[in-house]
């Protein structure tokens, strides 16, 4: 599908919410990747998308955008003096724009109230809504899309498949040497950069869900438990897997936590199929570890996308209402951790298909002597 074709998918939705138009802001502060959804830019600028299907891209770097962007109309957002209010209602009034025109609704709400001060258009900012509309749209990857999220995972395997290897020839290894192998490797294969910060957590902070700092200068891969959490972008879009590293003879509790997420990944991938609630798979999950008498504390899984966090989400949340469709592509990422033993966790990244599910990545927990 082409930025021309998903632009008059959301025209469509505009015009059956009584809509004149909306806009669709990314800046420092308020990123937003369905700029780049609806048009191939990738940051720091405005796109006005109107119920007819007419788009007007207002960019900060107007030569990226006339090099890579898709839309109807570019105009340098210098032209407006670099003020959002001022080419809002600068554009509204050309385009005479009097009706329900609507923002995203984490928008400030300084700028709403400015931008509705300076127009005639009536302005819609409220929860759901928008966001929602294009957070469905963007849920359900196309073929160009999911060619992109191939891309990133082959990547990803190639730089585990070398990370194993290196590995397992042993010698000491700091969480430094570890995250910059990983991202020398991603750079080296073609990929844009990481998809988030490499988190590389050694036996002594492996207990934390997300490190901080994400890595440092301590051992990895040392006696017990290590964590290597990262992801690699390809096309703007990410790969986003986790390996654990388990060295020498663990404790009881390590090897029981160990099992148990093994058990746990195991039971959520046999759980994968178009049409099932994702609240049905996390609490599947959420049930296991309970009557082992642990507690998981972060969600199951996520949608990848253009976000490394996206719909559909993967938890027991009630307000969960999310189900997997052919075209989805999430992660499963069961994970136990403990002050003491440290920290376990196994996370792939899957694409839904009509028939069930296809495994795209290959991290493991890996045991070496």
């Amino acid at each position: 599908m082409s930025y021309a074709e998903r632009r008059e998918r959301l025209a469509s939705w505009l015009r059956g919410e009584a809509l004149a138009a909306c806009l669709i802001e990314d800046r420092e502060g308020l990123r937003n990747p369905s700029l780049r959804y609806l048009c191939g830019h990738p940051e720091d600028a405005c796109l006005f998308v109107l119920a007819s299907g007419r788009t007007i891209l207002v960019p900060w770097d107007a030569n990226l955008a006339r090099s890579l962007a898709s839309a109807d109309e570019i105009i340098p957002f210098t032209d407006f003096d670099r003020d959002v209010k001022a080419a809002f209602a600068a554009i509204a009034r050309r385009e005479g724009l009097s009706g329900r025109v609507e923002l995203s609704g984490s928008t400030a709400h300084t700028l709403v109230e400015g931008i509705a001060r300076a127009s005639d258009a009536a302005i819609v900012c409220r929860e759901g809504g928008l966001d929602q509309a294009l957070a469905g749209m963007r849920a359900l990857k196309e073929s160009a899309e999911i060619a992109s999220l191939r891309a990133a995972c082959a990547v990803t395997n190639g730089i585990l498949r070398s990370l194993q290897a290196s590995l397992g020839e042993g010698g000491e290894r700091t969480e430094a040497e570890v995250a910059q192998f990983v991202e020398r490797g991603a750079l080296e294969a073609g990929a844009e950069g990481m998809s988030f910060r490499t988190i590389a957590a050694g036996p002594a902070r492996s207990f934390g869900i997300h490190a901080f700092p994400s890595y440092g200068n301590g051992p990895f891969g040392g006696e017990g438990l290590s964590i290597l959490d990262f992801g690699v972008l390809v096309g703007g879009y990410p790969s986003d897997v986790t390996v654990t590293l388990a060295r020498g003879r663990l404790s009881a509790g390590q090897e029981e936590m160990v099992g148990l997420v093994e058990e746990a990944y195991d039971l959520a991938r046999s759980l994968l199929a178009p049409g099932r609630a994702t609240r049905e798979i996390a609490l599947a999950v959420d049930s296991l570890f309970r009557r082992r008498g642990y507690a998981m504390p972060h969600a199951l899984g996520h949608g990848l996308g253009l976000e490394i966090h996206e719909a559909p989400r993967i938890s027991g949340r009630e307000t969960n209402a999310s189900v997997l469709a052919p075209g989805m592509v999430v992660t499963i990422e069961p994970g136990l951790y403990d002050a003491r033993e440290g920290g376990v966790r196994k996370e792939n990244d899957f694409l839904v298909t009509e028939s069930g599910f296809e495994t795209l990545t290959e991290a493991c927990i890996l045991r070496l002597p």
